[in-house]
Formats: structure tokens, C-alpha cells, sequence
């Protein structure tokens, strides 16, 4: 088993004394993007590598050998805080002058505390009458990729991967990353519009958590069905179904439910930092 390190600061001088800790066999400098990375090779034992990574607030994985990037034939995403920074409905309640009661429903339904079409249902109501124009402010002032996003998605396209960004955030936000992107499929919630203007109502199927995992799964019918691997990422409890449905699960700066089910974890790289865990 090989032990991957990585953190934007890591210097080479911590690399090398867990490197002793776990008895590596070798050690060597990855192309880490944002982040500065190390692949330990045939470590001992893993003991104590987790606090000695907590203290030095880096990342860790223990990863096999023949864990590549040509393998990986989907990546699916979800989208709010985890391909980008914000969670699009807490900014667009923001404009509505009710952030902190919609951003309480949504940690708390992202805790797992209340159930997410629940959740949806009593932050999109609290919305109505906003002017649909609002969403393109947050769109185009709010919204940011989320570090090493771009960089992550060109990684593993160079390897023939397909994407898919999926998400119980809304169709507004997913259409318009998926052209900037070039994502090769999304799945999201449509909001609905009367004369210019929120209803506080969602038309047509709700993605929850189970429709992020049946998304997936259509993916890997159409693409991974050779036994090609696919990978998901994600930061709430509605991502845990999609997160258990896919061969490699990354929980990306998440919550601790999702970290404890997780594959892996990123908490302090950039999103990025999943190309380092595929040799």
C-alpha cells in the first residue's frame, strides 16, 4: 500500500519524517498543482500517520498501487461547496435578505439533521417573488470554482473520462457550468418562473440524494460498464448515496458524516488534489 501526502504548504522536511514513520520504501515528489504532494511507496504501517497529518494539517490517503487514472472512466460531482465555493441558494436568499434562515436549513439538512427534498421545499418557498434576474448576480459575482477545479477536470479527461455535475441546487447554475466547462452531463432542480419572477415553487423531477445516485449510475451503464472505475465527489449527506455508489469516493472539504464514509478526504487541498490519489 502507498501513502499519498498532500497540502498547499507541506514542506518536504514533514514528507520525509512520516516517511521514516511509516517505514516507506521510497518517496516521491508528485506534480501536486495547488498543492505540494508526496507518494510514499510500500509503507509498514499506517500507525499514527493520521495524527501526524492532523497536527501538520495535510491530507493522506492510502491507496493501492494500481489505483490510475486511466482506470477512471466517470467522474461525477455534486455541485454547491464542493465544484464551487458557494452554496447557490444561501446566495440567493442573500439577495432576498433571508440568508441566515435559509443557510441554517441548508447545514442542517447537509449535517443530515432533516430530510434534503424537505429542505428544498421550505428554502425554495422562502424565495418566492425574488426576480429571477437575482440569479444571474449570483452567477456572475458570487459563484467560484472551486481551487484546482479546472485543472482536476482536464486531469482525468486527458485520460478519456467522462463528467457529470449533479446536483439538488438548481438547472440555472448547472446549464451555465456545464458550457463554461464542458461538462459532459448534468442533472439539477428547475426553479419555477411567473412574470419574471420566483414562485417559490420546483417544476418537473426533484434530484434529491437518491436521484444523484441513479444519475450516476446511468453513467456508468453508458460508460464504465467495461469495468472502468467510476469516481464521485461530494460535501453533504445528500451526496452519500452517490458517494456509496461509485468505486472511489471523495468527500471534499466535508462534512463529518460524509468524511466518515468517504473514501477519502480532502480537507485541505484544492479539489485538485484528487489527480494525486490516481498514479
Amino acid at each position: 500500500m502507498d501513502l499519498i501526502l498532500q497540502a498547499p504548504a507541506l514542506d518536504a522536511r514533514t514528507a520525509e519524517a512520516i516517511a521514516g514513520q511509516c517505514g516507506a520504501a521510497s518517496l516521491h515528489v508528485l506534480d501536486g498543482g495547488g498543492q505540494r504532494a508526496w507518494r510514499l511507496v510500500d509503507i509498514r504501517s499506517p500507525d499514527g500517520v493520521p495524527e501526524t497529518c492532523a497536527r501538520a494539517r495535510c491530507d493522506y490517503a492510502l491507496v493501492p498501487p494500481g489505483l490510475v487514472r486511466g482506470a477512471v472512466r466517470v467522474v461525477a460531482m455534486d455541485m454547491d461547496s464542493t465544484l464551487i465555493t458557494i452554496e447557490c441558494i444561501d446566495e440567493i436568499a442573500d439577495l432576498q435578505g433571508i440568508k441566515p434562515a435559509v443557510a441554517a436549513i441548508t447545514a442542517s439538512a447537509m449535517r443530515g439533521e432533516i430530510d434534503f427534498r424537505e429542505s428544498l421545499a421550505r428554502r425554495v418557498a422562502l424565495l418566492a417573488g425574488l426576480p429571477v434576474d437575482a440569479l444571474a448576480e449570483v452567477y456572475d459575482r458570487r459563484l467560484r470554482l472551486s481551487p484546482g477545479a479546472e485543472r482536476m477536470l482536464a486531469g482525468f479527461r486527458a485520460h478519456g473520462a467522462k463528467t457529470l455535475l449533479v446536483s439538488g441546487g438548481f438547472t440555472y447554475f448547472t446549464d451555465r457550468l456545464q458550457a463554461r466547462l464542458g461538462l459532459d452531463a448534468t442533472a439539477s432542480n428547475t426553479l419555477e418562473v411567473e412574470d419574471g419572477r420566483l414562485t417559490g415553487r420546483l417544476v418537473g423531477d426533484i434530484i434529491d440524494a437518491e436521484g444523484k445516485a441513479r444519475h450516476l449510475r446511468a453513467m456508468r451503464a453508458r460508460h464504465a460498464a467495461d469495468g472502468g472505475l467510476v469516481l464521485a465527489l461530494g460535501d453533504g449527506a445528500n451526496d452519500l448515496p452517490m458517494l456509496a455508489a461509485a468505486d472511489v469516493s471523495i468527500a471534499y472539504r466535508a462534512k463529518p458524516l460524509v468524511r466518515a464514509q468517504a473514501t477519502y478526504a480532502l480537507d485541505y487541498c484544492g479539489i485538485d488534489g484528487a489527480l494525486n490519489l490516481f498514479a
